[in-house]
């Protein structure tokens, strides 16, 4: 599968999932994308410890921080780079999911959950650095594939809603 296909089928999944399956997508995604040990090796030069210490706290507390709230430590963390083009990549990743993040939950547009994927997509690529022409080729990047169409793909399968039944 080219990168662009994938693409497309990840903006497919998202605008056919149910809102409980988008919700656990982003939650689980959003959660990957600020793990700690993203950020780790980040020189401490690149932000204030005002910064460091409000994008520590929102990546703990991704999933129970309001928008509001959320909002408010992205506007400290912005405040707080302290490099101009050379900001750590995973301090990088875990500031535009923490945006794409708060932006979903102020405003639920699925199109912030896309670009969750992709950052997802891209941060296994990084790792791998997958095959544009064959981007499923390495088993990490067919592993964060399948995750995401597992949390996006309702539970009773194909196009069936969950009112439909299926004959036994």
């Amino acid at each position: 599968m080219k990168y662009s296909e994938l693409e497309a089928d990840v903006l497919r999944l998202i605008v056919a999932a149910t809102e409980g399956g988008v919700r656990a997508f982003g939650e689980e995604t959003v959660t990957r994308l600020v793990r700690p040990e993203l950020f780790r090796g980040a020189n401490e030069d690149e932000l204030t410890d005002e910064a460091r210490s409000a994008l520590t706290a929102a990546c703990v507390n991704v999933l129970t921080i309001s928008s509001a709230e959320l909002h408010d430590a992205l506007a400290t963390i912005y405040d707080g780079v302290l490099v101009e083009d050379d900001l750590d990549p995973g301090v990088l990743t875990a500031i535009r999911a923490l945006a794409h993040w708060q932006s979903y939950l102020e405003q639920n547009r699925r199109g912030e959950l896309y670009e969750l994927a992709i950052r997802s997509l891209e941060d296994i690529d990084h790792e791998v650095s997958a095959d544009l022409d064959d981007i499923l080729a390495s088993p990490e990047m067919a592993a964060e594939y399948e995750r995401i169409r597992r949390l996006l793909t309702p539970a009773w399968g194909g196009n069936a809603g969950p009112t439909e039944t299926y004959a036994s």
